[in-house]
């Protein structure tokens, strides 16, 4: 584990004072919870569902592991109930086909079907090693948590112990309640399922937010919001895809995307457009034009940039839930 591990570990704190050290590991225990469930509000539930376990058993806390340890061991529990319920998130791209433009828009599905994002300052800790603020960047990113979807749901607890927060395998086992063989077979078949999906636990981190992207971001900002959609494909990589959950659809390349703005999408000419940083990725809240005036709520987007280009558009449609979690109005005015 971490140097912060084991010094908890050294100095544990009386089952007495238990109470008043459980708040300062909620960042990084819903951060767990969302990878392992790929909701933040399931996430931020667990996490409250595993302080208030944790409380009520203050008086059992012995010291003979961390503090730490023992949270993790509670939160991974709450997770694994929720998830023998058989619920597994997705992204549209893990459920079809590319559409193209013209295709009809089928009918809104469950929000419960879906990924969802989450702003960094609830899953991502603001002190520590920078290097495992890195990592924790990186496995909140949209394609990483819907990749770890594909997981049984221990297998998944496996993954993130291991290759996301640097357990040894012995530490996972007894976690667990398992042996050192089950835990390296299971990482192993992990780590096969992701490779199948494209995605690598130790994949080389995003480029960090630098002079090149933030124009490019502002490039981005000022042909939305001029509605270019000429400029605006020009910043797109060419197989560059757009999905907007809880729509089931999704689009591949600039033809189709351009098209869909022009057509379907057309009501988002005009919209004003507030940065947030979600899934350690740049964001957007998108406001499309109200008749009444001013501009209103419609989708929550999230970024992927390799490159210098931006590959994937993914617009979050849940507004009423969402703009309040990332800090936004749902109304901007004339």
């Amino acid at each position: 584990m971490t140097a912060r591990d084991s010094a908890s570990a050294v100095a544990a704190p009386a089952p007495g004072e238990v109470e008043q050290h459980l708040e300062e590991y909620r960042v990084e225990l819903t951060g767990y919870c969302y990878r392992m469930l790929g909701s933040v509000f399931e996430a931020e539930d667990a996490v409250q569902e595993t302080l208030v376990r944790a409380w009520r058993a203050a008086d059992r806390f012995e010291g003979r592991s961390s503090l730490r340890s023992w949270l993790y061991r509670i939160a991974t529990n709450v997770c694994l109930d929720s998830l023998n319920a058989g619920k597994r998130r997705a992204r549209p791209m893990d459920l079809s086909p590319a559409s193209h433009a013209d295709a009809v828009l089928p009918d809104m599905t469950p929000e419960s079907m879906w990924v969802e994002p989450v702003p960094d300052i609830r899953a991502v800790p603001s002190s520590g090693d920078p290097a495992d603020v890195v990592v924790s960047r990186e496995t909140i990113r949209l394609a990483f948590v819907a990749a770890l979807q594909h997981l049984p749901p221990r297998q998944r607890a496996v993954l993130i112990l291991r290759e996301v927060l640097a357990w040894k395998a012995s530490e996972t086992a007894e976690l667990l309640g398992t042996t050192v063989a089950s835990v390296n077979s299971a990482l192993q078949r992990a780590r096969a399922t992701l490779a199948d999906a494209g995605v690598a636990a130790d994949s080389a981190p995003a480029a960090p937010m630098d002079g090149d992207q933030e124009a490019l971001l502002a490039r981005y900002v000022d042909a939305f919001e001029r509605y270019d959609l000429d400029s605006l494909t020009s910043l797109l990589h060419e197989d560059a895809t757009l999905n907007m959950p809880p729509f089931p659809l999704w689009l591949r390349g600039h033809e189709d995307i351009r098209a869909w703005f022009l057509g379907t999408g057309i009501g988002c000419r005009g919209s004003r457009l507030l940065p947030v940083t979600a899934n350690g990725a740049p964001g957007f809240g998108q406001y499309r034009p109200d008749p009444g005036g001013g501009h209103r709520a419609w989708a929550l987007q999230v970024l992927d940039i390799t490159d210098g280009r931006i590959t994937g558009l993914t617009s979050f449609l849940d507004t009423p839930r969402l703009f309040p979690l990332f800090g936004l109005p749902l109304e901007l005015p004339a």
